[in-house]
């Protein structure tokens, strides 16, 4: 299954939102790594926003899975770029 390196935005209008939506957002992620989905996540030092490594089978499939985050639904994010990625070496290589 592809893995797919999706970069989030943040900005400094959303702070006080992501506070409020942390504990729901990192909820929501604990459930897709207990399920597998997401390999890894965490923000940039920062503050400018986070990476995330997901497994999808398609970019439509992880569309639909990015649209279930909390700070999605919250609209705290200011933009999201997702790419597939193909890790050829160390711990993520198929």
């Amino acid at each position: 299954m592809p893995i797919f390196a999706v970069h989030y935005t943040y900005s400094e209008a959303t702070v006080p939102g992501r506070d409020t939506y942390r504990p729901e957002h990192r909820a929501w992620l604990s459930g897709l790594v207990e399920a597998g989905t997401l390999l890894s996540s965490g923000p940039y030092p920062d503050g400018s926003g986070a990476l995330l490594l997901f497994r999808a089978e398609d970019q439509t499939a992880l569309a639909d899975l990015l649209a279930d985050d909390p700070f999605a639904r919250e609209k705290l994010i200011d933009a999201v770029r997702a790419v597939e990625w193909m890790p050829v070496m160390g711990a993520f290589a198929v």
